[in-house]
């Protein structure tokens, strides 16, 4: 059983929820590696307690079943000890979104690219054996979805491109090496712990708990496959322990076709439990550069190889998400506004 592991990007959305769910389950050891320039050790304290360490101290800690360690996943020495021990690799840390993939294209390559190359070395020259790395459907480009593993890629954005480049690494190191690497093409992905987030999700729960009009990039007719974070986490998991996923890429997704429009509309209708009388605006803006108008996946494979499908549906994801923002952002943030 996979017993200690080594998270890159732990104090993230996705990092998080991992860590609670492991923690919940009892017996792991858990090591994090983040710069924390989007995860902070605010965020990472709202689910655990945790020991922070450097590489001088790494050796001699064993007090905490969580330890953090600031650093950026470029540091190419830091990565080679940091995996030292370690059972499995979860590799979320990168540069993450069309948007600035598309700002800086160089930066986005560094990040996603040698960042993650530094870490199927360290896994290398570590023993490691398992290496799950967070990949994204954007590798598959504008096509006709559903999308599936065997689609020829075509990345429209730089991120795609990045990401498809990783996928590209973890085969060639599972081949070469026989590290037992995994992609999760991951959809995407809500819930709670995503306040940091800038997906459409956590930006239009935000904005109407703000008071804002919603901004919609095109006509809100493209499509994109939510998945909640419960099952995502599920996926992980399961990559991290299955004997049939070695060398293997996964769509991890709904497979289900939701339109932004829909979406933004079923969020509103929700959101009604929550405040009926609040009125919420919505506009639309021109379409976003790197977007493609068509996604959704296809998730047989995962169901065959990892024993995995998505449970939660979007009405049921939106109002546990809903409900975490009411609870732990909103509420709060109102306490500090009157002095409490």
């Amino acid at each position: 059983m996979v017993k200690k592991w080594l998270i890159t990007g732990g104090c993230g959305f996705i990092g998080r929820n991992l860590v609670k769910n492991l923690l919940e389950e009892g017996g792991h050891h858990i090591r994090i590696v983040d710069n924390l320039t989007v995860g902070t050790r605010e965020d990472l304290s709202q689910v655990c307690d945790y020991q922070e360490v450097t590489i001088d101290t790494l050796a001699s800690s064993h007090n905490s079943l969580v330890e953090l360690l600031r650093g950026d996943i470029l540091e190419e020495d830091l990565a080679l000890k940091v995996a030292k021990g370690v059972d499995v690799i979860v590799h979320l840390a990168a540069n993450t979104g069309v948007g600035p993939s598309v700002e800086n294209p160089r930066l986005d390559c560094a990040t996603n690219v040698i960042g993650t190359l530094n870490y199927l070395e360290a896994a290398r020259l570590n023993g490691v054996k398992r290496f799950v790395f967070a990949s994204s459907g954007a590798p598959a480009g504008e096509c006709v979805p559903p999308i599936h593993e065997e689609m020829p890629p075509h990345p429209v954005s730089p991120y795609g491109a990045s990401k498809l480049a990783g996928e590209g690494y973890c085969s060639a190191y599972f081949r070469t090496f026989g590290i037992e690497t995994i992609a999760l093409r991951f959809s995407n992905v809500y819930g709670p712990l995503s306040s940091k987030k800038n997906s459409v999700v956590a930006k239009f729960i935000k904005r109407i708990f703000d008071g804002k009009v919603l901004e919609i990039y095109g006509d809100g007719n493209q499509t994109r496959d939510f998945i909640y974070i419960d099952d995502l986490i599920r996926a992980i998991r399961l990559a991290a322990s299955s004997e049939k996923a070695g060398g293997e890429t996964f769509q991890i997704a709904t497979a289900r076709e939701t339109t932004v429009l829909e979406m933004t509309n079923e969020l509103i209708e929700v959101f009604k439990e929550f405040d009926a009388s609040r009125e919420i605006k919505v506009n639309y803006t021109k379409s976003r550069l790197g977007d493609v108008k068509r996604n959704f996946s296809d998730t047989s494979k995962a169901q065959r190889n990892l024993g995995w499908q998505a449970e939660v549906s979007l009405p049921q994801g939106l109002r546990r998400t809903l409900e975490w923002y009411a609870n732990c952002v909103i509420n709060p943030r109102l306490m500090v506004g009157n002095g409490s």
